[in-house]
């Protein structure tokens, strides 16, 4: 019943000649909770409604013309629905849930509060959107996400099967540290009792699926970075010694436009890599990294700031220095990946390959 009243209120809803609507949507698989906020006057109305995109379009149209924008948080739904305003000319956001305010204090929480929240701060401007991929762009990020997913799992398989040989006091084979082909052959030979060994062969096979598994869809993010769409920057960022397959796709994939991050600091922000600050007065000192945005891209990014280093004589130096300031390797390493970072980035934009005297 309440539903009903709820949508009878939008369907009598009359906006004022001039007047700015923002729609705040709370986002979820079977419903869309949605608030309309006035500069105006305010909280006008909200309801509850099926999740389906053409159905709050239909709600929305007898609002159009004093419509400014639709909110809605980044979630599991993906961006079905910010695709589908778009492509009709609607503006429409999609925020990250961790650079939403959080007022202090205990706070109630309602699918209700949410979109209305959303309205509100949207009409204050304090909502800042992240980029909405085409279908083509996060198809191609998932191939290499899904490669992470997966070494992921084999690495718990391999944990697995390391706990397995402590509790059963069973030796480690030589190899195994490496997980050499002769070490599984080996584990595979153990004269074991029937169900342990049973245990420990089911383990096996289940990484060695995993590996398969890994290098197939390796082998699909190399034909990916040959496509016409990729191929010139992936030969770009490839050229900057320690970048190779994985690194560059990544990195190409999470960031499709770069040319839209127009400082440094935004790119080192977007990817955690960017150090706290903390000023009063006269006094100012840099922390640890703030650890935001994308941690995908950071991981390998560090991964690839110590092949960087190793292979090229510029960044080697560079990284000397940083050691000599800090004392400390991780956090010179940290400061080679965000050069790194920054390197590719003017890259990608500028679409030139690596030089070694800008190192």
């Amino acid at each position: 019943m309440k539903t009903v009243k709820q949508l009878n209120a939008i369907n009598k809803l009359v906006v004022v000649l001039g007047e700015l609507v923002f729609v705040g949507v709370d986002v979820h698989k079977l419903t869309y909770h949605v608030a309309l906020w006035s500069q105006e006057r305010g909280l006008l109305t909200s309801w509850v409604q099926p999740a389906d995109a053409q159905v709050l379009e239909k709600h929305l149209s007898r609002i159009e013309p004093a419509m400014l924008r639709i909110v809605y948080e980044a979630g599991p739904t993906g961006f079905g629905l910010a695709r589908y305003f778009l492509a009709r000319g609607v503006s429409i956001k999609v925020i990250a849930p961790s650079q939403i305010p959080v007022l202090p204090g205990r706070q109630s929480k309602t699918d209700g509060l949410d979109c209305r929240k959303l309205a509100v701060y949207e009409s204050k401007r304090l909502l800042q959107k992240i980029n909405i991929p085409t279908e083509s762009e996060e198809a191609d990020r998932q191939v290499v996400r899904h490669r992470e997913q997966l070494v992921r799992k084999r690495r718990r398989c391999m944990q697995q099967i390391k706990s397995f040989l402590l509790q059963h006091s069973i030796a480690e084979p030589a190899g195994l540290k490496d997980w050499s082909a002769y070490a599984l052959v080996a584990l595979r030979e153990l004269e074991l009792s029937a169900e342990i060994g049973f245990c420990l062969h089911s383990l096996l096979d289940e990484l060695e699926w995993q590996n398969r598994q890994v290098r197939k869809v390796t082998a699909q993010i190399k034909t990916l970075s040959q496509s016409d769409r990729h191929q010139q920057a992936f030969d770009h960022l490839c050229s900057i010694p320690g970048v190779g397959l994985i690194t560059a796709m990544t990195f190409r994939t999470e960031f499709p436009r770069p040319e839209r991050f127009h400082k440094e600091t935004q790119i080192a922000r977007i990817i955690g890599l960017a150090p706290s600050v903390w000023q009063s007065g006269n006094t100012k000192r840099t922390g640890p990294i703030m650890k935001s945005g994308n941690s995908r891209v950071r991981a390998v990014l560090v991964e690839a700031a110590w092949r960087w280093i190793r292979t090229d004589e510029a960044a080697k130096k560079c990284f000397a220095r940083l050691l000599g300031n800090t004392g400390n390797a991780k956090k010179a390493i940290v400061a080679m990946a965000r050069r790194l970072a920054i390197c590719m980035w003017r890259i990608s934009s500028r679409q030139t390959p690596y030089q070694k005297q800008a190192a």
